[in-house]
């Protein structure tokens, strides 16, 4: 997707409806440096944001996507190129979050296989020590590749209002968490919930916005 010709087309937009930076930053719960960065072509929108997004601009997604305002006989065919890429990043979403999954299972085992070689080989008090450092360097590292990565692998959808949103990294890595879900304040509605995990938006939203 090409971020710069997005990026001019939020700011043209943007303009249209009277806002500036900050007064859409304010409706949308972000910083208005992100909508900056957005409107520079140095980052997209999050997928979460999109909807809402589109929705203070009074534009489809298909048009956010795109860059530019559509013709009913041009939007077919935009909005199916727009959907392949949405499944490609939804499917790359998943793959980050399998990568960090695979990055704690290996650095924990390896960490743990260490530690165990320090405790049983007979050696020296120091490379014992050497070991079990190198050891839980590797076992901090592995987390917090494994953070970073299952944190941009989607969105969490509100158990309370059915919202989708990016968690901020602390509160990410403080709340409570099953397999699949995570105890998260919504920005929303304000009320903490365990969220579930999606790797896109609703299915009802998308459709409804390529019958736009």
């Amino acid at each position: 997707m090409d971020q710069q010709k997005i990026g001019q087309f939020i700011a043209e937009m943007r303009k249209e409806q009277g806002l500036t930076q900050r007064e859409l930053a304010e409706k949308l719960l972000i910083t208005d440096k992100t909508v900056s960065k957005w409107e520079c072509g140095k980052g997209l929108p999050d997928v979460s944001l999109m909807i809402p997004l589109c929705q203070i601009l009074q534009i489809s997604v298909n048009e956010l996507l795109t860059g530019r305002r559509l013709q009913s006989s041009e939007y077919q065919q935009n909005a199916e190129k727009n959907l392949m890429k949405l499944i490609n990043e939804r499917e790359h979403a998943k793959r980050s979050l399998w990568l960090g999954i695979v990055a704690v299972v290996s650095t924990f085992l390896a960490g743990f296989t260490l530690i165990m070689v320090s405790g049983y080989l007979e050696m020296e008090d120091w490379q014992r020590i050497v070991l079990v450092v190198i050891a839980f360097i590797a076992i901090v590292a592995g987390i917090t590749v494994a953070v970073v990565l299952e944190v941009h692998s989607g969105a969490f959808e509100c158990a309370k209002c059915g919202k989708r949103f990016m968690p901020k990294m602390g509160a990410y890595i403080a709340g409570i968490h099953t397999a699949t879900r995570r105890h998260l304040k919504c920005p929303y509605c304000g009320e903490k919930s365990m969220c579930i995990r999606r790797f896109s938006l609703e299915m009802e939203e998308e459709q409804e916005e390529r019958k736009e």
